[in-house]
């Protein structure tokens, strides 16, 4: 599978996820959403700035300022720690506050298996394309197998899935919502739109769909 660059679509794993799991946030917690210059760095958000709002609203509306503090508190270095349990493998140079905005390159299976993990009640389960072959006798020929790592609790998932509906119910994947059911999603873009994210779950079904050009262009 290619990489891509993953964009907002890392937040609530590179972000959220750690800051729960590290008791930095909990889903009441406030944020000032206006501009701010961390040192040298000096992000946007695509849109306007809110003033206070909470982790939801910040979900929602996809704040970068606000997920950049987060990650100033939680710091880079653990963030990637905490993504390692999740399967994934971010290279240390990406060990700056931009982690938050998505500088990595990830695959859709790595960022399906991740969020999976939300889904699954904070478990990674690793990804499989079969379970087994038989041969004609019904002898089993080669088996997966799958491992299972605890990467948050079971709590802090709860909160995140319902954290994550917010994207759905009144934000930037409002697209997602299905009448009668929880969603919880997330979108997720890199500069000048030129990768596009999708990333979610249902009660039944965990989905990253990523979408552009092999070139990268509008």
């Amino acid at each position: 599978q290619g990489t891509k660059q993953v964009g907002s679509s890392i937040k609530p794993i590179a972000c959220i996820a750690p800051a729960l799991e590290n008791k930095i946030i909990t889903a009441g917690t406030a944020y000032d959403d206006s501009k701010t210059r961390f040192g040298g760095y000096n992000p946007h958000n695509a849109d306007n700035y809110a003033g206070l709002i909470t982790i939801r609203t910040a979900l929602a509306k996809s704040s970068n300022i606000v997920h950049v503090k987060i990650m100033k508190e939680l710091g880079p270095e653990n963030s990637i720690k905490f993504m390692e349990k999740m399967g994934l493998t971010i290279d240390a140079d990406h060990a700056a506050p931009s982690l938050a905005l998505g500088t990595p390159n990830l695959s859709p299976l790595d960022m399906a298996a991740a969020y999976a993990t939300i889904a699954n009640n904070g478990e990674y389960i690793t990804p499989i394309f079969y379970t087994k072959v038989e041969d004609a006798n019904g002898n089993v020929v080669v088996e997966s197998k799958q491992e299972k790592v605890r990467a948050m609790s079971e709590a802090n998932a709860y909160v995140l899935q319902n954290l994550l509906k917010a994207p759905v119910q009144s934000g930037t994947a409002a697209t997602c919502y299905i009448s009668n059911m929880d969603v919880g999603a997330k979108t997720g873009s890199t500069d000048n739109y030129v990768d596009r994210w999708l990333c979610g779950f249902t009660p039944y079904y965990t989905a990253a769909t990523w979408f552009g050009f092999d070139e990268k262009e509008n």
